[in-house]
């Protein structure tokens, strides 16, 4: 079990999660006894062979898949790369609000962005009118990772599908194809390509608490991508390198606990949600809650207090031990204005006082309560100072 009294006021595990105990326990005799290379022949060897084509396969088969559609990579980033690569060099539409693995990644190909509604969902009509003869990529996240909201891939599908049947028609031979970034629906929701529509699939172990740089790439054996690293011609050719055998080892003990637990979680997580945001809304009536409550991760919630300066305002909890973000990690890295917040409509005073809580298995009903308190006390204080 992950420990939960040492950062029990944690509230961004959107960013990172903490490797649960029994993942960590997985993944130790790879660290020393068990430290052969997967390749070579010798016994001991390929029993860690064995051991490692094992996890791919538990990993697969949580949601649906089979061992041999999944590439093995060093995060999300890596996969959503390779994903890319899908586009043989055609154009891609993915949406304004997509993380900045995406939206750089496309920068090297032609691409289009499609427009969001106010609450953070992708306009379906956007998409369907920005496809061109020679688009082979659409790429949409399954849940924004700073609003949290669940996009609807079922209707990317069908667009796509329709797509399809009219360039078979046409005597068109131009294949496209639907790749979503799963990471941090992952453990939470469904997530299986069958029922998503998918053809691409991106996950990220330390979203689910497992071990960070290790990530994953599913795709349909129909799907052709080209790799980023030559080498050794380790994941079929297309992430060469010696394999991480501790990290995905860990990746499928980690994503076998969250499927275990993964509804009685949601609930318990929704409810956390729920008692913060009831708390912070009874003592500020201008705080501002984006995304959209009906379609949206159990874990997230988005609050802003237009006038305020949300980086203070984090140094400020932190110092009270209370964790959140201003956004994405990557932008909040960068010290760049959020691009997923300009894209749904909020101007820059509301921007600037956005803070994004995520809670986790981190957290229960007494910390967030506290940590709820601690927020409403200094945004009280912030508030005060700017009276002054």
């Amino acid at each position: 079990m992950v420990n939960v009294t040492k950062h029990d006021m944690y509230l961004d595990h959107a960013a990172a999660t903490p490797c649960d105990s029994e993942v960590v326990a997985a993944m130790a005799p790879y660290f020393s006894d068990e430290f052969f290379n997967p390749s070579s022949p010798y016994a001991p060897a390929v029993v860690v062979r064995r051991n490692y084509e094992a996890a791919k396969h538990k990993i697969a088969s949580t949601f649906g898949a089979k061992a041999d559609e999944i590439i093995i990579t060093a995060g999300a980033t890596e996969s959503i790369n390779i994903a890319m690569t899908a586009s043989k060099g055609g154009h891609i539409v993915t949406s304004s609000i997509e993380h900045l693995s995406v939206l750089e990644a496309v920068k090297n190909y032609d691409y289009t962005l499609a427009a969001v509604n106010k609450k953070g969902i992708v306009d379906i009509e956007s998409i369907a009118s920005q496809i061109r003869p020679n688009t082979m990529l659409v790429s949409i996240a399954l849940a924004n990772n700073e609003l949290g909201t669940i996009q609807p891939l079922s209707k990317i599908a069908s667009i796509i599908e329709q797509e399809r049947h009219r360039r078979l028609a046409d005597g068109e031979h131009t294949p496209i194809w639907l790749h979503s970034d799963a990471s941090q629906g992952a453990g939470l929701i469904d997530i299986s390509p069958s029922r998503l529509g998918v053809d691409l699939l991106t996950l990220n172990a330390a979203k689910l608490y497992g071990p960070k740089q290790v990530g994953l790439l599913w795709k349909r054996p129909s799907v052709v991508v080209y790799p980023l690293v030559y080498g050794g011609g380790q994941e079929a050719g297309i992430r060469n390198g010696t394999e991480n055998i501790a990290g995905t080892i860990g990746f499928a003990r980690a994503i076998e606990l969250s499927y275990a637990r993964r509804k009685g979680e949601s609930q318990r997580l929704s409810a956390l949600k729920n008692i913060t945001r009831g708390i912070l809304e009874e003592q500020f009536h201008t705080m501002i809650v984006s995304g959209d409550s009906k379609r949206q991760l159990p874990s997230f919630l988005h609050i802003s207090f237009p006038g305020l300066d949300a980086e203070r305002l984090i140094f400020r909890l932190e110092s009270r031990d209370v964790f959140v973000a201003t956004g994405s990690a990557c932008s909040a890295n960068k010290g760049t204005e959020s691009h997923v917040l300009r894209a749904i409509g909020l101007d820059t005073e509301t921007i600037n006082g956005s803070i994004r809580l995520s809670f986790g298995k981190c957290n229960n009903e007494e910390s967030v309560k506290k940590a709820a308190g601690i927020i409403a006390e200094e945004v009280a204080k912030e508030y005060e100072r700017l009276k002054s």
